[in-house]
């Protein structure tokens, strides 16, 4: 006979307002199995816990119902606590009477909400007396770290592990490591140099003996599960020899062909061999393969001849690198939505409409410019320049609902820059909303319109176009109630941050779920900021959605805190709630494997002695079985059971009824 003990917590009022939790209390002694049964004002209190750890020595309790609480806020908490007292803690349940009942019956005489618990508890209890005792699964762990991108986010995430002690593989796709920060001229709130801050993390990432950097190289394939991922990376060829070349730069000197530079964002050019940037880690070169005429028609050559390491490999291809890692951190970053987007302001044709990157570009003094402010149309400084927010943000037309949370900011930033580089000059900013949330932020917003003179008009820009020579920008002022016109000399849209191009295919790859913009998904926004659903994985920076620096670098630190969490052990204790298949009556149909999001079903074959195949039956691996269920549902020979959750459990729940 079962000897369950059942806790009624009243949450202070949050179920107390609406539950008679002392008849809840009482109804339950009443049942079968039931030995002991209180109620309590916080359950999840150290007390409370206390209570629960004498009441089961006390009477000797083999089973544990908690009502209180979702399963996803505390249940863990409760199950410490059995555990502690020498219970199984597969033997505790929780009944939620919170927010699956006293949230949603807002009735002070308490009737419908007492009820409805007391059928919840009893539930409850029915279930636990089928649960049987479960053992944690143990999983060796592979203490080395994966991490996708090489921003600011995904070097802060590197450092952070590979200085405690594990050895870390970055990978990026680009030439260089830096990512979009690269290309910053200054940065908000406290306006220095962004290459000074960046540059010493780049070389240390560089040099660090727990780093392996993959530049220009990309993830091609994910298999395995947390502790034991086996990842493919293709590295592109550079048709330049990473051994040898000395990063002297004589073969880009030389190179007597031009090509748009992607650093530049298209306003300068670079050699067809080249380097991104002056600052470039790893400083060593990559061809334009499309664009080589030794690659493409077998003429030229001068980079190889003048190379005195030897270093230019034409004949060079991609190779295929396989790396074993317990875990892998995304960081892949961002993109902004091009100016081709926006049809009212040009639709990429008119060249002094441009992107805040392209303005960041401009500033720099490494860039094209040597840091003056010039058009790009014919190299003019602008003494007018309007800045247009929330280009592309916050606008369903454009399919992108959100706020891209840095673009207030970073406009702010833009009028000073103007203003510094170009005293006389006037900046305009149309905007719908000024959000400075963050620290110093709002008083950075002041300074730029109370010392440094932007005009900011509250409406927005309706139309962008040429005439004369000028950009002519009509829009509103809604807090005059004036229509607008401004003959500007260059136009800056603060476009939206979106995600990066292929970030649904890389999702794909190592099973992570995207949302409907593309940006990577937490497993819970508040709970596990960092983590996805599948194990193992997890995120920094602006892969999950619009952030700035500052929290970028956070989370990056934040992840490898919690990968060297995960290697802190030989072998990790995962959750027992999976699911398993009875090979007897499996039919081998595979709509499992169709259906389960995590590909932890397998199909295994089974042989005889002579070595020949007699049947396939489909196979269920604990490290990535997420114990989600799908599989049970879609298994139309009912082969598939979940631990925790079996079709007996649930019966016993339901016939309570």
């Amino acid at each position: 006979m079962a000897r369950i003990g059942v806790f009624i917590c009243q949450c202070g009022k949050n179920i107390e307002s609406t539950v008679d939790t002392k008849k809840v209390a009482d109804e339950m002694a009443e049942l079968p199995g039931v030995v002991y049964s209180c109620n309590y004002r916080f359950m999840c209190s150290a007390p409370g816990q206390e209570d629960v750890k004498k009441a089961i020595k006390k009477h000797k309790l083999d089973g544990v119902v908690v009502a209180a609480c979702s399963p996803h806020m505390h249940e863990k908490t409760f199950r410490r606590a059995c555990e502690a007292a020498g219970v199984n803690p597969y033997k505790c349940e929780m009944a939620n009477i919170r927010e699956q009942c006293s949230w949603v019956h807002h009735d002070t005489t308490k009737k419908a909400g007492t009820a409805k618990s007391i059928d919840i508890t009893r539930m409850t209890i029915e279930r636990l007396k089928k649960n049987k005792p479960l053992k944690k699964i143990s999983i060796p762990v592979n203490k080395r770290a994966l991490v996708i991108g090489g921003g600011i986010a995904g070097i802060q995430a590197a450092l952070d592990i590979a200085e405690g002690g594990r050895e870390v593989i970055l990978v990026e796709r680009e030439p260089s490591i830096g990512g979009n920060m690269a290309r910053l001229s200054e940065t908000f709130p406290t306006m220095d140099c962004s290459q000074c801050i960046l540059t010493p993390k780049m070389v240390e990432a560089e040099l660090h003996d727990n780093i392996k950097l993959y530049t220009w190289s990309e993830v091609e394939k994910v298999d395995g599960y947390i502790g034991n991922f086996t990842v493919q990376i293709r590295k592109k060829a550079r048709y330049v020899d990473e051994e040898l070349c000395t990063g002297c730069g004589d073969c880009l000197v030389k190179c007597p062909f031009k090509a748009p530079s992607e650093f530049e964002m298209g306003l300068a050019t670079r050699k067809v061999i080249y380097t991104p940037f002056p600052q470039a880690v790893p400083n060593i070169p990559v061809i334009d393969a499309a664009r080589c005429p030794k690659i493409q028609k077998g003429k030229c050559g001068i980079c190889e001849k003048v190379c005195g390491p030897g270093a230019i490999d034409y004949e060079q291809t991609d190779q295929i690198v396989t790396e074993e890692v317990g875990a892998i951190v995304v960081a892949t970053g961002y993109q902004v939505m091009p100016t081709a987007r926006f049809g009212e302001y040009g639709a990429g044709k008119i060249k002094d409409v441009i992107t805040g990157l392209h303005f960041e570009r401009l500033a720099s003094s490494a860039g094209p410019t040597g840091g003056e402010i010039r058009r790009p149309s014919d190299d003019k400084v602008p003494d007018s320049v309007v800045f247009i927010q929330c280009s592309g943000s916050r606008d369903e037309a454009k399919g992108v609902a959100y706020c891209s949370k840095i673009c207030c900011m970073y406009t702010a930033k833009h009028t000073m820059l103007y203003k510094h580089k170009v005293p006389d000059g006037q900046a305009y900013v149309f905007y719908m909303d000024i959000r400075a949330g963050g620290k110093r932020y709002e008083e950075f917003t002041r300074r730029a319109i109370e010392k440094e003179g932007a005009m900011y008009l509250r409406g927005r820009v309706s139309r962008v176009y040429e005439r004369d020579g000028k950009v002519i920008v009509q829009g509103a002022d809604t807090l005059s109630g004036d229509q607008i016109e401004i003959e500007a000399e260059m136009v800056v849209l603060a476009s939206a941050v979106v995600s990066r191009t292929g970030a649904d295919q890389l999702a794909q790859k190592l099973g992570i779920s995207y949302d409907r913009y593309k940006f990577f998904n937490e497993y819970h926004p508040k709970l596990k900021p960092v983590e996805t659903v599948t194990g193992g994985i997890f995120l920094a920076g602006t892969c999950m959605g619009p952030m700035d620096i500052p929290d970028a670098v956070s989370m990056g630190s934040a992840v490898a805190g919690k990968v060297l969490g995960l290697f802190s052990a030989e072998e990790m204790a995962r959750e027992p709630i999976t699911a398993s298949v009875n090979t007897m009556i499996c039919n081998a149909c595979w709509d499992c494997v169709v259906a389960c999001p995590y590909t932890a079903i397998e199909k295994e074959e089974v042989r005889n002695k002579k070595g020949e195949i007699v049947r396939v039956n489909a196979k269920v691996n604990d490290g990535l079985c997420q114990g989600c269920g799908v599989c049970v549902a879609a298994c139309r020979s009912k082969a598939i059971d979940l631990a925790g959750y079996t079709d007996e459990q649930v019966y016993a729940a339901i016939s309570v009824f």
